[in-house]
């Protein structure tokens, strides 16, 4: 079985939507399905089980021994609010939890795959998986680097194969419960198809009017990577998952406004209040995936963005 953490959110679904793909159905689906829009995004996906989020640690072990064990375990599920400031609650759901299932995987040496995220580098250029460019901006990303630096002890000495992935700006598929946070691509096309208009920030932080940049990756490319960690049996660490490439937010409208063949973009005054807490410029690093043994390419943000809104828009 292969137990997948969030599996009824963004990344999860998309995760179990390709482990169908390629075959499997033997998936334990763990969640807090208080949101039940949620259900839209495996309702035409093959589960064998589903837990409760509060439920699943003191389930592990009756878990663990059905069904052949357990091969693997995705754990995608977190609080991703970046605007929530909540520091005990958000530790509780993105520290406490994986620290505890973590420990449960290692009883039994099963391979912990887990989301970090590119919020742990804060306003640093240089996206490396390295302290020197740690410096998170709120809550949500210190509580990744929190659990990022627990990972670093246990590195090397854990029983279990342990890979944190650094999820770098991720739009596509099965977003739409994210509300506020869902990405950038998801928002433009709404305003599009509303308004007309595409609304970007003006000038900040040295750059043009929505030339802020990031590395926005599909979902699709980071379901691959993440499954191509699963599978690899003789690593472990931390790493990034991006394009290598950063592309601006005028990139992005762009091509919401070229799959739309109509809409303008509006650039509105860059919040005075943001300048010092805002990633202007995200950038991932891959030499140390491509050194895991990670090659394949993935998709621009034009490519992506299109074949995104094909899905989004059919």
């Amino acid at each position: 079985m292969i137990v997948v953490t969030g599996g009824l959110g963004f990344i999860g679904s998309n995760l179990v939507h390709q482990l169908n793909a390629r075959g499997r159905s033997d998936i334990v689906v763990v969640d807090d399905f208080t949101n039940g829009h949620k259900m839209a995004n495996l309702r035409d996906a093959t589960i064998v089980d589903y837990y409760d989020r509060h439920e699943f640690l003191g389930r592990f072990e009756q878990v663990a021994r059905a069904g052949g064990g357990i091969e693997t375990v995705y754990h995608l599920g977190a609080c991703s609010d970046t605007t929530e400031w909540n520091g005990r609650a958000m530790m509780a759901d993105n520290f406490s939890y994986s620290r505890d299932l973590l420990t449960l995987c290692e009883t039994r040496n099963i391979p912990f795959i887990y989301a970090s995220s590119a919020a742990v580098y804060g306003l640093s250029r240089d996206c490396e998986e390295s302290p020197r460019c740690e410096a998170p901006l709120n809550v949500y990303g210190y509580s990744k680097l929190a659990f990022d630096q627990h990972v670093r002890q246990r590195l090397g000495r854990s029983r279990s194969r342990i890979v944190g992935l650094r999820y770098f700006n991720v739009y596509g598929p099965r977003e739409q419960h994210k509300a506020r946070m869902a990405s950038v691509a998801f928002h433009f096309n709404q305003q599009l198809q509303t308004t007309g208009v595409v609304k970007l920030f003006g000038a900040s932080h040295g750059v043009g009017a929505g030339e802020q940049r990031r590395d926005f990756i599909h979902v699709d490319d980071v379901v691959d990577q993440t499954l191509w960690f699963g599978a690899a049996a003789d690593v472990s660490g931390i790493f990034n998952c991006g394009t290598g490439q950063a592309a601006t937010f005028n990139d992005v409208a762009n091509a919401v406004i070229a799959w739309h063949g109509r809409g303008a973009i509006e650039y509105i005054p860059f919040p005075a209040d943001l300048l010092g807490a805002y990633q202007a410029h995200t950038l991932a690093l891959l030499a140390r995936t491509r050194a895991a043994g990670y090659l394949r390419a993935q998709q621009p943000v034009t490519t992506g963005v299109r074949a995104y809104l094909d899905w989004l828009n059919g």
